[in-house]
This record gives structure tokens, C-alpha cells and sequence, in this order.
């Protein structure tokens, strides 16, 4: 299983950072050793002084597929969620100084968080979905999947071909602005339209 993360997906998250705007999806990997466990709090590790959150749409594979057709791409997902792509913000700035990877900064032990699923058949479009992110009760990040440069269908055309998407891998398919430093003792409250999906604490 791994988790698959689509990066610079919102153009006013690409101007909070000052990014370029890509031409084509930005992908990196995070190792199912980068998920949270159910119930356990996120402890900020002890290498960064700039962890930020950034909460992001899910989407959860549900059978094999390989070089697969955006006309299909619907046939291989039937649940959405709702997570945070933890980032350590000051270790990304340097190492993208330097032209190296971004795994030690996005792919450490609980940098993903992973919330409830919903089945995709209780939305009327998944392509007009408000998702948000609470900080300590108040909302810090607010999104919709119809302002993603690259859809979800989109998404996984594109990564397959290049990965081949095996049963429960999980997509993540990129942040709005708004993101953020966390702190000890904050409380995250991630939301699809008005339901619930995560409620993490900070240490």
C-alpha cells in the first residue's frame, strides 16, 4: 500500500508558497510507515521548527489499474475522505535549495493523516466538494475540488501511468491555501461539507 500525493493542485496554494505553476502534476510518494495511527496524537518531530498542515482530499484505489483512462478512471474508487499532509516546512525550503528530494521533510513517521472514508455515491459531484480544516476551532483552510488544477479522474490517468494502483492506496490529491505551523496542544478538526472525518491533537 502506499500513499500517492499530488503537489501545487490549487493556484492560490502555488501563490501562498510563491511556486511555480506546473505543467503537469506534481507527485511524490510518502510510505505507509507516514501514517498516523488511529486515536494517537501527532507529536512534531524534533528535526523541524516549521511543521505546517495541509489538509487534502482522498481517494482510496480499489482495484489494480495501470495506464488507466480518465473515461475509467470513476471505476476505480468508490470512497473519498479527508486527510492532512504534514510538511516540515523549514527541511522542504532547504531541500529544495539544494535540488534534492522532499521525502524527509513530507514522508516521516505520522506526516499523514487519514480520516474517515465516505462513499463517493453520496455526493452529487465530486468535482463541487467543500472541504475545510479547523485549528483550535477556527477555520484556518477552505477548499473546493472544483478549483483543482488536475481532477480527481485527471489524477489517477495521470499517476497510472507511471504507478501501477494497487487495491487501498490512497491518493492524495493536493492542498488550498491557508496552510500552517502547528503547535503543541492544537487541536485539528477536518470537515467534508459539514461532517466531521479527523480530530487530531498536537504534541
Amino acid at each position: 500500500m502506499k500513499l500517492i500525493c499530488i503537489g501545487r493542485n490549487y493556484t492560490d496554494h502555488i501563490n501562498e508558497l510563491e511556486n511555480e505553476k506546473p505543467t503537469d502534476p506534481v507527485v511524490f510518494l510518502k510510505p505507509d510507515t507516514s501514517i498516523l495511527l488511529k486515536k494517537q496524537p501527532f507529536f512534531i518531530p524534533d528535526f523541524s521548527n516549521d511543521v505546517h498542515h495541509e489538509v487534502e482530499m482522498l481517494v482510496k484505489i480499489n482495484k489494480v489499474g495501470k495506464h488507466i483512462a480518465k473515461k475509467f478512471a470513476h471505476k476505480y474508487y468508490d470512497d473519498i475522505g479527508l486527510g492532512i499532509d504534514f510538511t516540515a516546512r523549514d527541511l522542504q525550503a532547504q531541500l529544495k535549495a539544494k535540488g534534492l528530494p522532499w521525502e524527509k521533510a513530507k514522508a516521516f513517521d505520522g506526516a499523514a493523516v487519514i480520516g474517515e472514508w465516505l462513499n463517493k455515491k453520496n455526493f452529487d459531484d465530486l468535482n463541487n466538494l467543500n472541504f475545510s480544516l479547523l485549528k483550535n476551532d477556527e477555520l484556518v483552510q477552505k477548499g473546493n475540488t472544483s478549483l483543482m488544477l488536475w481532477k480527481i479522474d485527471e489524477i489517477i490517468e495521470y499517476v497510472s501511468k507511471y504507478f501501477t494502483l494497487k487495491i487501498g492506496d490512497i491518493i492524495f490529491t493536493g492542498t488550498p491555501a491557508g496552510v500552517g505551523k502547528v503547535f503543541a496542544n492544537d487541536r485539528l478538526k477536518g470537515f467534508i461539507e459539514d461532517k466531521q472525518l479527523f480530530s487530531i491533537t498536537v504534541k
